[in-house]
């Protein structure tokens, strides 16, 4: 009898720890600075306490652009099985930066993207992210730039003349892409967008950049398609405080959303079950000190133990 109670304790805890092996692990890609040493990562099991690897430096350097930043990176999972991320290449620049990983390890080599080269009024290319459309099976990139002469409003004069939309190209390979249109003009200065699924649905959570009144806050809007249109937001989700870069997880039937309190210089983070009732969960949240923006996915579990591996032998 004994001998039964001991396989079966022994084979609970092989199951166990292969469940543990097996189980989803979340990644952080993000920024520190001005963008200059290239990209970030940091882990998590539970998607509030985050660890950064590689000692929180960096995994890739920046190569694209005169400026030679990677700001604002974002990262997904394609349908190929590849790692795919853009980021901001410049401050001032017409193009954006895309990389491919197998692993978030080995990159392939770096390209811009001049996704807004037929614009000569375009004055940058911010906060670029990629969402993939299962029905379509095509991937959506999308930033937010300011036109000279666009959409004119008299509250853009107040910050370097800004006044930003939301644009778009697409593209099944990366390789050849659709003309660049515009994607959400939601009639005021509006940036860094990120779109995710929900069913049958896509949510877009973004920042509303209006200064009087200010807002500075993190918004939503709906659409049936990726590419749109989307409905008219929604009332401001975060709270007194300027917020930038929201990036999405689901988790456990709930909604996180996290976000850079730049000018407290602090990450912020809320909870919603319904996405339309929040709770603020700051205070639950840790991070590496001194992380910018950027976007949260899933690897595996054994993906994460190669990677760890790696930075481990160097």
């Amino acid at each position: 009898m004994k001998k039964v109670l001991l396989i079966l304790l022994l084979a609970l805890n092989l199951y166990s720890n292969a469940q543990t092996r097996n189980k989803d692990a979340y990644m952080f890609c993000y920024f520190k600075n001005n963008g200059q040493d290239g990209l970030h990562l940091a882990y998590s099991t539970d998607g509030l306490k985050w660890t950064a690897l590689k000692g929180d430096s960096s995994f890739l350097t920046p190569m694209v652009s005169k400026d030679k930043l990677m700001r604002d990176p974002c990262i997904i999972r394609g349908a190929d099985g590849l790692f795919h991320m853009v980021w901001t290449d410049s401050w001032a620049d017409r193009g954006i930066g895309y990389a491919s990983s197998p692993d978030l390890i080995h990159w392939s080599q770096q390209q811009q993207l001049p996704v807004m080269e037929n614009e000569a009024g375009a004055r940058n290319c911010w906060a670029p992210e990629i969402t993939y459309d299962k029905t379509s099976k095509t991937y959506m990139i999308y930033w937010a730039t300011t036109i000279k002469g666009r959409f004119p409003n008299p509250d853009s004069l107040s910050e370097s003349g800004y006044n930003h939309r939301i644009y778009y190209v697409t593209t099944t390979d990366f390789k050849t892409f659709t003309p660049t249109k515009l994607l959400f003009d939601p009639g005021f200065n509006s940036i860094d967008a990120t779109i995710v699924p929900d069913g049958k649905r896509f949510i877009m959570f973004f920042k509303d950049e209006t200064l009087h009144p200010v807002q500075k806050n993190i918004k939503i809007a709906y659409a049936d398609k990726l590419t749109g249109p989307y409905s008219k937001p929604g009332e401001k989700i975060t709270g007194n405080y300027w917020a930038e870069g929201p990036t999405t997880l689901h988790i456990d039937n709930k909604w996180i959303i996290y976000f850079d309190k730049y000018r407290d210089h602090k990450y912020g983070a809320i909870m919603s079950t319904d996405l339309k009732n929040w709770t603020d969960i700051s205070g639950q949240i840790q991070l590496p000190i001194g992380i910018r923006h950027g976007t949260i996915f899933k690897i595996t579990s054994d993906e994460l133990d190669k990677i760890i591996q790696s930075t481990d032998k160097n």
